[in-house]
């Protein structure tokens, strides 16, 4: 953010005093005064993408066999999914809305307040503080764990898959009686206590786990943030925003191996039908004042195919008009603050002060 410090705002010849001067921005204008821009409203859609993958145990073959499990996946596995959608606005200058604040040092002191890329913020006072964006972290994983470290010397030595499968669900088997004998109190050698019981179940129940998943096979899931940025100008049915497979993830937009999931955006037609005020100046009269936006409503929906997935109300600069305040307001009379929304250049605040 930079801020211009103006040593005032241009009184013109033949006014009737210093006010604001505004008009619209030509190349070459900005060594009279501060070129400004009031925002356009784009959109920026974050996509959460879970990544399922499973792979098979060393003895899947085995698990109906020898652990009555039925239907375990043989085969290595790869899914993608859309588990959440979320949406927010921001502005950028819209380069069609420019305009020139001129200088006159005889008039009151003024503070114009400009974002980085030009777009006016503030007049007067400090600018609306954006909330910076909130960056995804990723869930940590849990440790692996080896089940082979659980393995009993007969296990490692047998001489076939098949017996080492048939040795392992034994043991696993044993596992699960000493868990029913230690919370039923029939075991030989009880814990003391329940802090020793559950420190000798949770011992237990880690060696079933990973003995059991080199039956049952392991699912780890990894979810990763993708972003869409977009500037909508008009309204719009279904139009693909992105295409998701479930093998490959994300995949081009015309690559039909992947799931189409679409956008539409409507204008909520929010506002009056705008009329521009009449031009009634006089012969020598200037329009002064500074320009800002009355955005409009629109409805942004995603769709995976016609199932809705998310639905957004927001407000948009691009649908509404712009609008004129008058010079009145920031002639020396008057202290006036003015703050605009950075997303939308909609008035957020609007004060003037007459002086003590």
């Amino acid at each position: 953010m930079k801020k211009l410090f103006v040593a005032a705002l241009l009184a013109v010849s033949g006014a009737v005093f210093a006010q604001t001067e505004t008009a619209p921005y030509t190349p070459g204008v900005t060594e009279e005064g501060a070129v400004y821009f009031l925002p356009k409203t784009s959109l920026r859609i974050t996509l959460l993408v879970e990544k399922t993958t499973y792979k098979p145990g060393m003895f899947a073959k085995y698990a109906e066999r020898y652990l009555r499990l039925m239907e375990v996946e043989q085969k290595e596995t790869v899914k993608h999914k859309v588990i959440n959608i979320g949406m927010k606005s921001y502005g950028e200058a819209d380069k069609s809305k420019a305009y020139t604040v001129k200088f006159n040092a005889k008039t009151s002191a003024t503070n114009v307040v400009l974002a980085e890329d030009g777009t006016l913020l503030a007049i007067n006072t400090d600018p609306y503080k954006i909330q910076p964006t909130t960056e995804f972290v990723a869930a940590q994983k849990p440790a692996k764990t080896d089940p082979r470290k659980y393995m009993k010397e007969e296990i490692l030595a047998a001489q076939s898959l098949e017996k080492m499968a048939e040795l392992t669900a034994s043991d696993i088997y044993e596992i699960r009686e000493s868990k029913n004998l230690l919370t039923r109190g029939q075991a030989d050698f009880m814990p003391k206590d329940g802090a020793q019981l559950q420190i000798m179940l949770n011992d237990l129940n880690a060696q079933d786990k990973a003995l059991t998943q080199l039956f049952t096979g392991t699912i780890e899931k990894d979810t990763t943030e993708h972003v869409i940025e977009l500037t909508p100008d008009k309204n719009y049915g279904k139009q693909i925003l992105f295409r998701l497979s479930q093998k490959l993830g994300f995949v081009d937009k015309d690559d039909l191996s992947g799931t189409p999931y679409y956008l539409s955006i409507e204008d909520l037609k929010s506002l009056p039908e705008y009329t521009p005020v009449p031009d009634n100046k006089k012969k020598g009269d200037v329009t002064y004042g500074i320009f800002v936006n009355v955005p409009g409503r629109i409805q942004a929906t995603i769709f995976k195919g016609n199932q809705m997935m998310g639905r957004f109300d927001l407000s948009a600069a691009q649908f509404g008009f712009t609008e004129f305040l008058s010079g009145d307001l920031f002639n020396k009379r008057y202290t006036t603050k003015l703050v605009l929304s950075p997303y939308t250049g909609a008035i957020l605040k609007l004060e003037a002060e007459m002086p003590k």
